[in-house]
């Protein structure tokens, strides 16, 4: 996916947003998805699983730091990491066998671990702008290339 905005005006945008994703994501990829508490995260996420043909319940793996789901076309490892202190805690839970593996990851908070995430991922940001109306959210989309 090339780089991109997307201007939400209700959480079913945001969701059909996800879904979007979710149906292009390639095996390996992996996703940061970077936004204040309330903006919308979760409910991306939701649309996400759903395009990946993920039927769960999804909620936000905030004390168990990552879920994994693999009943969909790709497993998908949805990381929480809001709660990690130490960047180190996320060898403990062997990151890199979800990072690096065949499905499709998802990092909340990522910049708090920005020094292991892969040289190529995409970079998911959401903002809202009260301006321009309670459900508003703009979404940015762009390929971040660390090398």
């Amino acid at each position: 996916m090339i780089d991109t905005v997307f201007e939400s005006f209700s959480p079913e945008d945001t969701s059909a947003f996800g879904e979007k994703i979710g149906k292009s994501a390639a095996p390996g990829q992996l996703f940061t998805l970077i936004g204040d508490l309330g903006v919308g995260k979760t409910v991306f996420t939701q649309g996400v699983a759903k395009g990946l043909g993920i039927d769960d319940a999804i909620c936000s793996p905030t004390f168990t730091i990552v879920q994994v789901y693999e009943e969909g076309r790709l497993p998908f490892y949805h990381f929480d990491v809001y709660r990690i202190g130490d960047v180190e805690e996320m060898d403990e839970i062997g990151y890199e066998d979800y990072f690096y593996g065949e499905g499709v990851t998802f990092v909340e908070w990522a910049n708090l671990i920005e020094e292991i995430l892969p040289e190529t991922y995409t970079r998911i940001t959401i903002e809202k702008d009260l301006e321009k109306g309670f459900d508003y959210r703009k979404i940015t989309v762009e390929q971040v290339e660390n090398k």
